[in-house]
């Protein structure tokens, strides 16, 4: 469900979970997984999906468990986007297409962000599919949304092309196909190693410090809601 290695410094994993790439407990526990081996062995990860989906959310089989499911797979979910906004090195997201609802909050959580131009949908469904939107949500594109976007993406679910998510402010810069996506990524974060990372694993923790906390707070606010908003 989850791929991992390593390519000269850098760690690439890839979600490949079904034609969506749903994010279900065991897809989030071995995308953890992945993290603690690059700690270890890389000094960046590259994350990506399937040739035309990053991932379409969370695995609704387990949502429609009951309460109880839905509420440890949000907050396993919420931990994981949390853990790579701290995470010590850079964090590059190869969006492959579609980017849907918790798919879409995995970019918000990355440090650069590459998409694949062409008719691809980024959105924040929730609203649309009669959820309301959670604390982490709100919180994540608080915090890295462009103002004027995050009424539109949260409050209205807008879909976005990937040249509306970069005005948004869910990517950073998109390649013409497929092909030249990986390349791409890996090319940024080579550069971005080319940094000092302890100057950038300071910088960031202490640029993001405010948005961290308040992330430890949506998270337990979220878990201890019922029912789960």
């Amino acid at each position: 469900m989850v791929n991992y290695k390593v390519q000269g410094n850098v760690a690439l994993i890839e979600i490949d979970n079904g034609k969506v790439n749903a994010l279900s407990p065991a897809v989030i526990a071995a995308f953890n997984e992945c993290l603690d081996k690059a700690e270890a062995d890389a000094k960046a990860v590259v994350f990506t999906g399937s040739p035309g989906i990053l991932s379409g959310g969370y695995d609704l089989t387990v949502m429609q468990q009951g309460i109880e499911a839905a509420r440890e797979l949000v907050n396993a979910g919420s931990c994981l986007t949390r853990r790579l906004l701290a995470f010590p090195y850079p964090v590059v997201a190869a969006c492959n297409g579609h980017a849907i609802a918790k798919g879409a909050f995995l970019l918000l959580a990355s440090d650069y962000r590459i998409g694949v131009a062409g008719d691809f949908k980024i959105s924040l469904n929730e609203v649309a599919i009669g959820m309301t939107m959670h604390h982490v949500g709100i919180e994540l594109c608080r915090g890295r949304l462009a103002p004027m976007y995050i009424n539109r993406a949260v409050i209205n679910a807008e879909v976005f092309n990937p040249e509306g998510a970069i005005n948004a402010g869910f990517l950073d810069g998109t390649v013409a196909d497929q092909a030249e996506l990986q390349a791409a990524a890996m090319a940024q974060a080579e550069q971005m190693m080319s940094l000092n990372l302890p100057a950038f694993k300071a910088t960031k923790l202490k640029s993001r410090r405010q948005w961290l906390e308040k992330l430890d707070w949506a998270i337990a606010e979220d878990y201890a809601a019922k029912p789960l908003p």
